[in-house]
């Protein structure tokens, strides 16, 4: 009789880290497909005025692009609107440096949400093209 209540109790045991370890790989896959569903995708054209690479711990590449002001009335000050996006790629990022100071468009992925060693925001740019 003692072997059948050891045998239960560790039949137990294995359905509950079974359990565990099924909702342990339930939990990789949810986070994994939130940061990596891309909410929306686009462009925003402006001028590229700050591209860096910053951070305390991780270092990210992050940039600003102005896209001009509101309105366009002549002889009043006009306010700029900025937008501020990140950069996940090293490559790409090299090459978006050439772009500083110039007038471009750029494509991006909208995420829900990021970690903190892929950038600052939502915003991934992944494509530039420079406007003649």
């Amino acid at each position: 009789m003692a072997e059948n209540k050891s045998s239960g109790a560790s039949g137990v045991l294995k359905k509950i880290l079974v359990g565990i370890v099924f909702l342990l790989l339930l939990a990789l896959v949810i986070t994994f497909l939130v940061f990596n569903f891309t909410y929306s995708e686009g462009s925003r054209a402006g001028v590229l005025m700050k591209f860096s690479k910053r951070g305390y711990v991780f270092k990210t590449y992050e940039g600003e692009l102005n896209t001009g002001g509101v309105g366009n009335i002549a002889n009043t000050a006009q306010v700029n609107q900025v937008w501020y996006f990140s950069v996940k790629d090293n490559g790409f990022a090299d090459t978006l440096h050439l772009y500083e100071g110039k007038k471009v468009i750029l494509f991006y992925q909208q995420k829900i949400k990021h970690l903190p060693w892929q950038g600052e925001t939502d915003y991934f740019v992944n494509k530039v093209q420079e406007v003649k």
